[in-house]
């Protein structure tokens, strides 16, 4: 028996004409009542099914079904996906290929991110762009300037009416094919919201105040929230424009969240929510999907077969390797390449907190970014110091992390020493990162 006829009686490998493909596709949609649409690089199937009633799935019915094999159809797939329950859409998209697929459950985000946006631009300015190109915009969302609200801070988030729309929109806006007032614009997923199960969310007596002036003192905050009932408000903790404020009870949380969001402090118009708290078990190594690298292991100091006599010296074992950039802190390893600056090439300024983790090679960057990703106070770094037998100085940090949506307090501080002040902050960073 030739391979060809081999494979096709083990139901694999097949080599399929496209009038056979064709034919196979056409008698699915006959069989089914389907309809099937190519269009922006994808094949949608179905959305709505014959017979339908109401309105689409809610979002969470989504999942993504990644490496199925470039030779596999719809007539093939259909098949597979209907064990689970009735299909409302698939939406194929030709290009991965693998022995076996990954499932997941689809984000099904519907927010993008378009960065380097003029800030002199309003919110309907922006809206009215975006609508333009792109179909299916629900909202904007723009943050006003900290210093100067009469500006954005260059950026914004488009809210779409389906994950479909979003996605189409990020394929349209790709940088370089679209450009709003003249500028080259970002464009990529926002960051999915976290999600806090109801039965934590009703605990809650903290409240996200955000938009404030700079000016703006925790003592004018906290007289402004006790106006409707005095001696409500516990504390109060800003960090520049934003602000939590602790109250004794709950219920006079939700209710100065419903008077006071909306109105004006020191001409700020603030934004009153409930502060989605943080849990501890969305760790350093949950953050970046458990990737931590044996390398960073052993520079923590973490025994291994070699490190005995390293570690009776008090020095890290492989921190020389590091610093050295041969060894990344954890992951996602940065790219360490430098390009030129051509004559007439643009630059725009950027904040440092709208870069991705894989642009960080240092702990200490990466320990302040993920502090601010999830609404921590900066770390505070306290240095300490003792004599080794030979006479050097040593060095260690200690870093204190507080979580101001829950009050709480954590200190780190790794068991090794170093002879120079950013070896030691390093390695505090990393050692915080993995202990968190």
């Amino acid at each position: 028996m030739h391979e060809e006829n081999k494979a096709a009686a083990n139901g694999c490998g097949k080599i399929r004409s496209g009038a056979q493909n064709g034919a196979a596709l056409l008698a699915l949609m006959e069989k089914t009542g389907y309809s099937m649409v190519q269009q922006n690089g994808q094949r949608k199937f179905g959305g709505p099914p014959p017979g339908w009633e109401g309105p689409p799935p809610p979002r969470g019915c989504e999942v993504f079904v990644g490496k199925i094999p470039r030779d596999m159809y719809e007539d093939e797939l259909v098949p597979v996906f209907e064990r689970a329950g009735k299909i409302y859409e698939l939406r194929l998209m030709m290009e991965f290929s693998g022995k076996f697929i990954g499932v997941c459950v689809s984000l099904d985000n519907c927010r993008l991110f378009i960065g380097a946006i003029p800030k002199d631009k309003k919110k309907e300015e922006i809206l009215n762009e975006m609508k333009k190109v792109t179909e299916g915009v629900v909202d904007v969302i723009v943050y006003p300037n900290a210093t100067d609200k009469t500006k954005n801070r260059g950026f914004a988030f488009v809210e779409y009416e389906s994950h479909r729309a979003a996605a189409m929109a990020r394929r349209r806006l790709i940088p370089g094919t679209f450009q709003p007032w003249g500028h080259t614009i970002q464009v990529d997923w926002a960051d999915p919201e976290k999600v806090v199960d109801e039965e934590t969310m009703q605990r809650v007596k903290v409240l996200y105040v955000r938009n404030l002036m700079i000016s703006t003192t925790e003592d004018k905050i906290k007289a402004e929230f006790n106006k409707f009932k005095p001696g409500v408000v516990e504390r109060v903790k800003k960090l520049r424009d934003y602000a939590f404020v602790h109250f004794f009870h709950r219920e006079d949380a939700v209710a100065a969240m419903s008077i006071m969001n909306g109105k004006c402090i020191d001409g700020a118009s603030i934004e009153v929510t409930l502060a989605k708290p943080v849990s501890k078990e969305s760790s350093w190594k949950q953050h970046f999907n458990g990737q931590i690298s044996p390398s960073s292991e052993n520079l923590l100091g973490y025994p291994n077969k070699e490190d005995g006599a390293q570690k009776s010296l008090g020095k890290p074992a492989s921190l020389s390797v590091r610093l050295n950039g041969q060894h990344s802190p954890g992951p996602p390893e940065a790219e360490r390449s430098t390009y030129p600056i051509f004559p007439g090439i643009k630059l725009t300024p950027i904040s440092m907190y709208s870069l991705k983790l894989s642009h960080f090679s240092s702990a200490v960057m990466h320990l302040d970014y993920f502090c601010h990703k999830n609404s921590w106070a900066p770390p505070e770094y306290c240095l300490y110091s003792t004599t080794s037998q030979d006479g050097k100085i040593l060095l260690v940090y200690k870093v204190l992390i507080s979580s101001i949506a829950d009050d709480s307090q954590s200190y780190f501080m790794p068991e090794k020493l170093c002879t120079t002040v950013e070896d030691a902050k390093e390695l505090a960073a990393q050692f915080t990162l993995l202990h968190l």
